[in-house]
């Protein structure tokens, strides 16, 4: 008794590495016939080395996805502060285009109203006038116009006058938005007989000229070309932006001369007489004068 209560028992760090060193056979058995299909020589160290083996794979593949992944936005809250700077210009450029695509449809849908004749012609538009109850216009408000608005006018004329002086023009005077149609100069188109008179009833707003074959078409006054193409109707079309809301109509010519953007002076060829389109029965040209939107009758402003 005595020897072995002297005896030093193990330490609990010598028990654990025996029972590590410690081999055990693993055996797979058919249960029905007890033969022995395969059997693996493991120790405990093995087992804590693969099972040390596996967790540290897996915290890696883990650390891995959630640093190169987006699986951070959804387990940790991770706002993408370049993502939504993004999608903020991005709708930013979208109200842009919008704006664009509704100007340009806004455009598009007036010239189309010009070349069919779809205006209402100057005595309905007077009629519709007169048949206005004025006294609702006590009640508009005045509008005022931003800074922004006054200064986008100010570009827009300077840019008008710089347009001017590159182009050699004559610079338009002071208050030049405001002369009357009656005071304006302009060219005729072209120089022939007249045999398609102007008419309010929107089948024919403007006159019909007859000239020899591979006379020039001029424009009336300076400008820009806003319109140069063929309609199935009218055929080659050109059509002139002038100064004090003033545009111009060519159409049935035979030969367009200037495209889309140039700038013409007064009585400068712009197309030639011909006989294109469906709406016609022989070589003319087809003049149509509108004024701030409305269609004129070209006799009471031009010399033909």
């Amino acid at each position: 008794m005595e020897e072995l209560t002297n005896q030093d028992p193990k330490s609990r760090w010598q028990r654990w590495r025996e029972n590590i060193s410690s081999h055990y056979r693993m055996t797979i058995m058919n249960e029905d016939t007890f033969e022995e299909v395969r059997s693996f020589r493991l120790s405990l160290g093995n087992v804590y080395l693969a099972l040390s083996t596996i967790v540290v794979l897996v915290a890696a593949i883990v650390v891995l996805l959630v640093t190169y992944t987006p699986l951070k936005y959804y387990l940790f809250g991770v706002e993408r502060n370049v993502e939504r700077e993004e999608l903020i210009a991005m709708n930013r450029d979208l109200i842009a285009l919008e704006r664009d695509v509704e100007a340009m449809t806004h455009y598009a849908n007036t010239f189309r109203d010009l070349l069919l004749g779809e205006y209402q012609s100057v005595l309905e538009a007077q009629q519709q006038m007169d048949s206005t109850d004025l006294q609702s216009l006590d009640n508009v408000e005045e509008v005022t116009l931003s800074e922004e608005e006054i200064q986008f006018r100010r570009e827009m004329e300077l840019e008008a006058l710089g347009q001017s002086a590159r182009s050699g023009s004559r610079l338009p005077t002071a208050g030049s938005r405001d002369i009357p149609l009656e005071q304006m100069f302009m060219v005729a188109p072209l120089n022939g007989e007249i045999v398609g008179a102007f008419s309010t009833n929107k089948t024919h707003l403007g006159i019909d000229i007859i000239s020899p074959k591979g006379t020039p078409v001029k424009s009336i006054m300076e400008g820009h070309v806003i319109l140069s193409d063929f309609t199935y109707d009218t055929g080659y079309t050109i059509g002139i932006q002038h100064q004090n809301g003033v545009v111009s109509f060519y159409k049935h010519n035979s030969e367009l001369l200037k495209t889309v953007g140039s700038f013409v002076k007064g009585g400068e060829a712009i197309a030639i007489i011909g006989n294109t389109g469906h709406q016609t029965t022989g070589p003319h040209l087809h003049f149509e004068l509108w004024w701030r939107g409305i269609p004129v009758n070209p006799v009471d402003y031009i010399r033909f």
